[in-house]
């Protein structure tokens, strides 16, 4: 009998692959109390305020019967009001909400790239990128990094007629490098005018008090200079809200009105939407959040060095440790002491863990896995 036959694009798509989940763990290797360090995630998670607000809408179990509210009304102008505050005047026609920020990567390329077409991004680069380009059909452009970081005179070098979207994280992950304001700025000015340029600020907060990366600043402020860029954020990380899966795009108002012709109705749900917007308004759980990245990463780089171990110094909440030839068998050894990291051969980067910061009893049992297995 024949079978369904995908498009050559799907059929020889690569799927993203998740960090372990802590129950899969514990219920293949028999261990317990596991931790996890591989996905990024917020040890603390959300504000306090969000918890109260959701133990208050499970009472009400009309809420789960109703669709959200499609254009995410409140989050926008919660969003509008903050982004307005601290950077410049936005507004709510140039937000477009997504079901976290690989969504809204999704919208733009199925709305600016398709067969033909090219999409820049570098080496190392966020695995959502291939994978959006190579849905659509687009052409992949990968250009060679730089000190484990993008190469923005190479991205330039790599612009041809078909160029149509460059994607660029920053931080960037992997490998938790990041640019400096003046030379985005210097980049996005020599970019033609149709080609689109998206600036992943993912880790954001993590960025913006961070000790390594310098002259790091959020590209918004110069949003209403450039009509052919976007920002795009997400509530995943800093904001603890990963499970909820909410991220948004600022861009100017006619690219918002087209990643909205193609963005799924309801594709927010409504604890998620309300739980974002009171979020923002808890910045003080961020600050938390911020300031034990800040000394979880200090105490794991202390520990690294004194393992004999170097590492890819990272503006986010997370860092490439260097394990070398033996790095998968010391992923597979990390599992059984109950400590999930992140391999990242998939990145070509076969030598190095990525490990995420989390609480202090966290990190301290990382080390000391990671203590015993290299000194067996």
């Amino acid at each position: 009998m024949k079978q369904p036959q995908a498009v050559d694009s799907i059929a020889q798509l690569q799927p993203y692959i998740p960090g372990k989940p802590v129950d899969e763990l514990e219920r293949e290797y028999g261990v317990k109390n596991a931790v996890k360090v591989a996905s990024n995630e917020n040890p603390l998670g959300p504000s306090p305020k969000v918890i109260a607000h959701l133990n208050q809408l499970l009472l009400n179990p009309l809420e789960l019967a109703r669709y959200p509210d499609g254009n995410g009304f409140i989050l926008k102008n919660k969003l509008v009001d903050k982004l307005s505050a601290v950077k410049q005047s936005i507004s709510a026609e140039q937000i477009t909400l997504g079901n976290g920020s690989n969504d809204i990567l999704d919208l733009l390329a199925r709305t600016f790239a398709a067969k033909n077409d090219e999409v820049i991004f570098s080496q190392y680069a966020f695995a959502v990128y291939p994978i959006a380009t190579q849905a659509v059909g687009a052409t992949a452009v990968i250009t060679t990094a730089t000190d484990w970081g993008y190469d923005l005179d190479a991205m330039l070098d790599a612009i041809s007629e078909q160029t149509r979207l460059i994607f660029i994280a920053n931080p960037n992950n992997p490998t938790g490098t990041c640019l400096s304001a003046t030379d985005l700025l210097h980049f996005l000015h020599q970019v033609p005018e149709h080609i689109v340029v998206v600036i992943d600020e993912a880790y954001e907060e993590y960025a913006a008090s961070s000790d390594f990366c310098e002259d790091y600043h959020s590209m918004l402020a110069t949003l209403n200079q450039f009509d052919n860029l976007v920002i795009t954020r997400t509530f995943s990380k800093a904001y603890g809200l990963a499970s909820f899966r909410v991220g948004y795009a600022v861009s100017s108002i006619s690219i918002a009105d087209l990643l909205n012709r193609v963005r799924q109705p309801f594709n927010n749900n409504t604890f998620a939407l309300e739980s974002a917007a009171i979020a923002l308004d808890d910045q003080q759980h961020i600050r938390q959040c911020v300031e034990l990245n800040r000394q979880g990463m200090s105490y794991l780089v202390n520990c690294f060095t004194s393992l004999g171990l170097s590492h890819i110094p990272s503006a986010g909440n997370f860092v490439c440790v260097k394990i070398g030839a033996e790095c998968a068998q010391v992923y597979e050894k990390l599992l059984y002491e109950g400590v999930i990291t992140r391999p990242v051969a998939n990145y070509q980067m076969p030598q190095y863990l990525r490990i995420s910061i989390g609480t202090m009893a966290e990190n301290q049992r990382v080390f000391a896995a990671l203590k015993k297995i290299l000194s067996c």
